[in-house]
């Protein structure tokens, strides 16, 4: 799966551009979707206004990490791998038996666009298994990537020469299209291009990009973790509101 976006939409974190060298490599949103009809002859490719475009491809899919798409109200969705409580998901968001994996992940989008305020991580915290999905409202030019906890699902992000953001679970054309620019995505966290990366275990804490250095002393590469020295600031909850919040603290610590 493949998503390429220009900066105003996609709007990826700056720490992407921390890498100094291979800026020469990065290639422009066109030259990606070729790079991904020569790597993934059955491709299908969605093109999207002002050259922005997702793909999928069922390139050596095994049956363990499935890939599935569905398009609905503008809405695209595409997802490797599984959630293992489907079932109970489609009991709580009144969806039929044959809901896929990826209907449940657009239903489970639209409780955080049509009900907000609602915590994203709340409802996401909730998906468990080996998955990784790439979501984006063409209606509102809204994008919403998230990553299991394990990190079970390969899935790199990165940006290109003209700042546009790349995301997909092939990390070979990670690499042809931002040269060193990218980063494994972050286990257990959430991008949405409105409020930028987050973790949905531990919302309350930054998630820091740390860059890592080869033996010149250059930037080769960046990591995002959770930083649970930092807490981010918050209007303090009160009653069932700050359920989620007391559920998403570091245990033993007590709550500011």
């Amino acid at each position: 799966m493949l998503a390429v976006f220009e900066k105003a939409i996609g709007n990826p974190p700056e720490e992407l551009k921390l890498p100094s060298m291979g800026l020469e490599t990065m290639k422009s949103r066109q030259d990606i979707v070729d790079i991904v009809r020569s790597l993934w002859p059955d491709s299908t490719v969605y093109s999207l206004a002002n050259w922005n475009f997702m793909a999928s491809s069922h390139e050596n899919e095994s049956p363990s990490q499935p890939r599935s798409i569905v398009v609905t109200d503008d809405i695209f969705c595409i997802i490797t791998g599984a959630l293992e409580n489907t079932t109970e998901l489609r009991r709580h968001y009144g969806l039929s038996r044959q809901a896929t994996d990826a209907m449940v992940i657009v239903e489970v989008y639209k409780v955080l666009r049509d009900r907000a305020p609602y915590p994203s991580d709340q409802v996401i915290k909730d998906l468990e298994g080996k998955f990784a999905f790439i979501l984006f409202d063409a209606r509102s030019g809204t994008l919403f990537i998230a990553r299991d906890r394990e990190g079970c699902i390969e899935l790199h992000w990165g940006i290109t020469g003209d700042g546009s953001l790349v995301c997909c679970n092939d990390l070979n054309i990670t690499r042809e299209a931002c040269g060193k620019s990218c980063a494994p995505f972050p286990p257990g966290c959430i991008f949405m291009n409105g409020s930028g990366l987050t973790s949905f275990d531990h919302p309350l804490y930054k998630v820091r990009a740390t860059a890592c250095e080869d033996d010149n002393g250059l930037i080769c590469g960046v990591m995002f973790q959770v930083d649970l020295y930092t807490r981010l600031p918050s209007i303090p909850r009160t009653g069932s509101a700050a359920n989620w919040a007391e559920n998403a603290a570091v245990p033993g610590e007590e709550n500011i």
